[in-house]
């Protein structure tokens, strides 16, 4: 069996081996992805795709195992691209979320990919977007991508998820102010988590303080107002009512083909980060002696980052 027969069959170790396969820096695996990836494109765009992001200790990977046994018991399949911090000195990365989502990484219908966050920006790592699609080729329903976190840059996963999903804790408006405004405007359903025991009446008093900043700040598209709603990981509890907003959200944007426009959007957006990428990678590999050299005068303060980057780029681009 084939890479590309074995994903459409559903076989989790291809997927694997796939996603290992695009997330390769190697210059013949870059190629074998690509002609991968133009294989099963015509297999893809069948799934919901989900982001969730939350400040660490919201109880990210609780909900998300918690709602992916949800999913699975109505018999849908359920992917999870987990992203975990890389280390800004060594590069390193825990990949934990198989042991923090041990249920869930049992189940037949479920599978859990972490990765490394790495250099990237936005809490998810540099080849996501090609795994959610491999994972739809593979027929999974629902794709979930769980981001590092709360950041200054962590909205990178709204621009390729179709719902951005924010999960908070019962911490109401004193919460509200540690979180940036432009995540909370992303948000297509907030989420307060740990509604149970004693944080019940903190986590109702969330709810309805989070339902009123929603309701001040300009939604992204008048096709959908957001909500915010309560539940419990721990005990299971509203992820009926998690899973119903999501089912309206895909119905409501279908209807109006945003939906579409919005997977579009997204396909031009990867496109010119694919040519950044791809374009900076060529520009130190060209000359890295001379790319170090600007590095040091730039770190040092003889010459302005500007004056360096208009060197090395017009060196780079002379015939």
């Amino acid at each position: 069996m084939n890479l590309i027969d074995g994903i459409l069959s559903g076989n989790r170790r291809a997927l694997g081996k796939a996603i290992t396969l695009v997330e390769s820096t190697r210059a013949d695996h870059r190629l074998e992805a690509q002609a991968l990836m133009a294989a099963l494109l015509p297999h893809t765009g069948g799934s919901m795709r989900l982001g969730l992001s939350g400040a660490p200790g919201v109880g990210k990977s609780s909900f998300i195992e918690a709602f992916g046994q949800f999913l699975t018991a109505r018999g849908l399949k359920v992917a999870v691209l987990a992203i975990d911090p890389s280390s800004a000195r060594t590069g390193g990365s825990i990949l934990g979320d198989k042991t923090r989502m041990e249920q869930l990484a049992h189940d037949p219908l479920a599978f859990i990919r972490p990765s490394p966050s790495g250099c990237t920006l936005g809490g998810v790592a540099r080849r996501t977007r090609e795994a959610m699609l491999l994972c739809e080729a593979a027929g999974y329903d629902v794709v979930m991508v769980e981001t590092v976190g709360v950041g200054q840059s962590e909205t990178a996963v709204a621009d390729m998820v179709d719902m951005f999903l924010l999960l908070l804790s019962p911490g109401g408006g004193d919460e509200l102010q540690g979180i940036k405004r432009g995540i909370m405007e992303l948000a297509d359903l907030v989420i307060v988590n740990k509604a149970d025991g004693d944080l019940e009446p903190a986590a109702r008093r969330a709810q309805a303080e989070y339902r009123a900043a929603l309701h001040i700040m300009r939604p992204k598209t008048p096709t959908w107002i957001p909500h915010a709603l309560r539940v419990s990981a721990l005990k299971a509890l509203g992820l009926e009512d998690v899973w119903a907003q999501v089912e309206k959200y895909r119905t409501a944007l279908t209807a109006t083909g945003e939906l579409e426009q919005f997977r579009a959007g997204q396909a031009k957006a990867w496109m010119w980060s694919e040519i950044h990428d791809r374009l900076t990678d060529a520009v130190r590999a060209a000359n890295p002696a001379e790319v170090q050299a600007a590095e040091a005068a730039v770190t040092a303060g003889t010459e302005p980052p500007g004056l360096a980057a208009e060197r090395i780029l017009a060196r780079f681009l002379q015939p």
